[in-house]
């Protein structure tokens, strides 16, 4: 008889993972357990095989998983893991893997920070605000053709966000962090950090977080940059001085900020950010799409298959390492 795995499926408060097309999928393949809340002491995990983790909404640390002694993988929606305590996972044998390779980010990522854009740039979070007192405000606002889009991290974010830029009719310049300027692309400038931070009317983080971009955008360079110039982050807060952001906007030594993503979240009820007339923030939701979401869970499903049937693709291990560890498993990575 075939034993199925027990799969706990994290933190779906919206609904959006149990109403997603690849869950019939998944309970071919396991039976299911979704929770629409964070995991409470009182929780029962002693029986689950299998976790899917929903980005980075639950901090996987050693004493959580201790309350999970069957579990042999997690599946982590999104490239990255920067909330599970690795060593921790491996010491105990359980696989972690990463949700890799999805298309939708390209789509939902520079959507955000085009609205973002827009929106500072015709002062509509001014305008709506006055309007909603029963004013009617005379504003000016400007025009986004011939000005510069300063891209920070031209990839697989930076180049969608180039593409529209282009459409308003802008110049476009960029930096990567390999510090390699050798453009991919004619009509695309490449500049070091503190030139971009200087030259550019609106400056956009697309980086990946790591030891290097990790509070790269200091005081220093956010005073390079323009009066009139705006400010978009929907990476990683930590890519940036948050308190010297704050400091530059209170001051007006530069137009405007859109932020999606803070150092600690959520965002500190008394943030100053929070009440700078010159900024529009959203709760990190760059990525909370419902195509996005089920896509992951697609991806899912197809690493649940292939790691029941022995063979997951080892480029999408996090740490190999885990499965050295002695420990009954239903399922393996591919040799």
């Amino acid at each position: 008889m075939k034993t199925y795995p027990n799969l706990l499926i994290l933190d779906d408060t919206e609904n959006v993972l149990a109403n997603a097309p690849a869950l019939k999928e998944l309970q071919s393949l396991a039976n299911i357990t979704i929770f629409n809340h964070s995991i409470q002491p009182e929780d029962d995990l002693s029986a689950f095989n299998i976790l899917f983790a929903l980005r980075e909404r639950t901090q996987i640390n050693s004493e959580l998983l201790d309350r999970f002694p069957k579990l042999e993988l997690i599946l982590q929606s999104g490239g990255h893991a920067y909330h599970l305590d690795q060593d921790a996972a491996t010491s105990r044998g359980i696989v972690i893997a990463l949700g890799r390779g999805a298309k939708n980010p390209m789509v939902v990522m520079p959507e955000l920070t085009w609205a973002l854009i827009l929106g500072l740039n015709r002062q509509l979070y001014l305008v709506h605000q006055q309007m909603a007192q029963g004013e009617w405000p005379e504003v000016i606002g400007t025009t986004l053709h011939g000005k510069t889009l300063g891209i920070l991290g031209y990839g697989r974010h930076g180049k969608p966000i180039a593409k529209i830029g282009r459409i308003f009719g802008m110049k476009i310049a960029a930096w990567d962090r390999g510090g390699h300027y050798a453009s991919d692309e004619a009509d695309v400038a490449r500049y070091p950090l503190e030139e971009l931070m200087r030259i550019s009317d609106i400056v956009t983080v697309h980086l990946k977080l790591s030891d290097e971009s990790k509070g790269l955008i200091s005081r220093e360079l956010l005073e390079k940059m323009k009066s009139t110039a705006l400010f978009i982050n929907t990476s990683r807060g930590a890519i940036v001085d948050e308190d010297a952001l704050a400091d530059i906007l209170a001051a007006g030594k530069i137009a405007g900020a859109g932020l999606d993503v803070f150092t600690k979240e959520p965002l500190a009820e008394n943030s100053r950010l929070r009440s700078l007339p010159n900024v529009i923030l959203t709760p990190h939701i760059g990525w909370k799409v419902d195509i996005l979401l089920h896509e992951w869970m697609e991806m899912a499903a197809n690493q649940l298959e292939e790691w029941l049937n022995q063979r997951l693709n080892p480029e999408v291990v996090l740490n190999p390492a885990a499965v050295l560890v002695p420990k009954n498993r239903l399922g393996n990575i591919a040799s």
